[in-house]
């Protein structure tokens, strides 16, 4: 199976996710979520597959997160308008995002990481 790993290679959580795929014989499409970011249709497209809230997209850890105040703005704003943010600067996307095509992971948590990609 091939998949594309968005990750950024100084995060601990996404290199434990690397691991973790290599490991189950995962193949990896990688690309570095801040040097090239996942375009607005993209990441669009992911939150549709996902299933997820938009909100959990967003690197709430992070301190661009933290600079731009966004714990206050986003419940203010449109999802066009959160897609425009989250695709303006990749620092700002949870990550890894792990991805098919059809299937979408946010983050990583062991248990998901085998229900999906096992």
């Amino acid at each position: 199976m091939l998949v594309t790993f968005y990750h950024y290679p100084k995060c601990g959580t996404c290199r434990k996710a690397k691991k973790w795929l290599e490991e189950n014989g995962v193949e990896l499409n990688e690309v570095h979520i801040v040097e090239s970011p996942p375009s607005k249709e993209e990441l669009e497209s992911f939150y549709k597959k996902s299933g997820l809230e938009l909100k959990k997209f967003f690197n709430t850890s992070g301190q661009k997160y933290r600079e731009l105040g966004l714990k206050d703005k986003l419940a203010d704003m449109s999802d066009e308008e959160k897609l425009e943010l989250l695709a303006s600067d990749g620092m700002l996307i949870k990550r890894p995002i792990t991805t098919d095509g059809n299937l979408v992971t946010v983050g990583f948590k062991e248990e998901q990481f085998e229900q999906t990609w096992k």
